[in-house]
């Protein structure tokens, strides 16, 4: 770092992706829950002709989207905003419903980003352990006096909460506001946008990247009540009122049009996940119960860093973790049926 770097900054520890090789198509890329699948044709046709227009600036209201999002979802645009991404909203709702007198709280194995986010903008911060079952205990949560963060499906574990367990989390923390990040929700979790109407502490957040094939374009929306929409909204237009570039605004109101085919997709996924789940059980692997697109998953004779080794010495690419209880675990994405059977024949080689 520079002699000029603020020495606050200077002890962050930042976010690390998932790697992203420069030769992908060398790769089987298991590592960064993407989609398998491509964006539908209509959605290449309207950024190439949205690029037409890149001279001029993109909407700052993103007003066709919040329609979009509205016809949807329910309510009305009122209720959505959106980011560049959903790393962006979290990052708002950190300023926004955080501070050093109301901190936050959320589990101690779930997504990296939420402690490099509490870190940077110096929230006081209460980490909740998860069960021994690797769940998130809704009653561990109740009346904390914080904003709460909590994913759900939680990653990298892959297990999910139902509707009913977020209920009783915003009910025990009324004063309090509650965010759901739901970047997997699609693929067999239970969806918390039908609770917004009912809980105005309840801020909902969900990404493009996942379910919709997106990942590279960098889109997230946030469902709420009008009232914290407007916080966000405030945020948003005090740092980049441009936030969502006119190319990825297009992209994903073709997205919209075309949801059928992007929600399919992920019941293949679902049954690709099933299948890769059986298969590992009988490989000796013990594997959490996921509702996302990917599995987190150990086996008793080769450790995760091992196995992550040695798929790379493959040319497959997944997820390791050399956090203290989960370092024996490795995430692995669920891919196309021939990119699960190719991964299953070299762990059968391995083991």
């Amino acid at each position: 770092m520079s002699k000029y770097f603020s020495r606050k900054q200077g002890e962050l520890k930042a976010y690390v992706p998932g790697e992203q090789p420069r030769n992908v198509q060398k790769f089987i890329k298991l590592n960064t829950n993407e989609s398998p699948f491509p964006p539908a044709p209509e959605v290449v046709n309207a950024v190439a002709a949205a690029a037409q227009k890149a001279n001029l600036y993109c909407d700052p209201t993103m007003l066709k989207l919040r329609e979009d999002l509205a016809g949807i979802y329910g309510y009305t645009p009122e209720y959505f905003t959106l980011g560049n991404g959903s790393d962006e909203l979290l990052s708002f709702a950190f300023l926004a419903f955080c501070n050093q007198e109301i901190g936050a709280a959320y589990a101690d194995v779930t997504y990296g980003f939420y402690s490099v986010l509490s870190r940077l903008y110096a929230t006081d911060t209460k980490i909740v352990p998860l069960d021994a079952q690797y769940c998130i205990n809704p009653e561990d949560y109740a009346g904390l006096g914080r904003t709460i963060f909590i994913a759900n499906p939680n990653a990298p574990t892959g297990i999910a909460l139902t509707r009913l367990q977020i209920e009783s989390i915003l009910q025990a923390n009324p004063d309090n506001v509650v965010i759901i990040d739901q970047a997997y929700v699609d693929f067999g979790a239970e969806c918390a946008i039908p609770l917004v109407e009912k809980y105005d502490n309840l801020l909902v957040i969900n990404t493009f990247s996942k379910s919709r094939s997106f990942a590279g374009g960098r889109v997230g929306f946030a469902v709420a009540q009008p009232a914290l929409i407007a916080d966000l909204e405030t945020v948003r237009n005090s740092i980049n009122p441009y936030n969502v570039n006119s190319l990825s605004q297009a992209a994903a109101h073709a997205i919209l049009q075309h949801n059928d085919y992007y929600m399919q997709n992920c019941k293949v996924v679902a049954r690709n996940r099933v299948y890769l789940t059986k298969q590992l059980d009988a490989l000796g692997f013990t594997t959490l119960p996921s509702l996302t697109n990917f599995v987190f998953t150990k086996h008793s004779s080769i450790s995760g860093e091992q196995l992550y080794q040695k798929l790379k010495e493959h040319a497959i690419l997944v997820r390791y973790f050399d956090a203290p209880g989960i370092c024996d675990f490795c995430r692995i994405t669920v891919g196309t049926k021939e990119q699960v059977d190719a991964l299953l024949d070299v762990i059968r080689s391995i083991l």
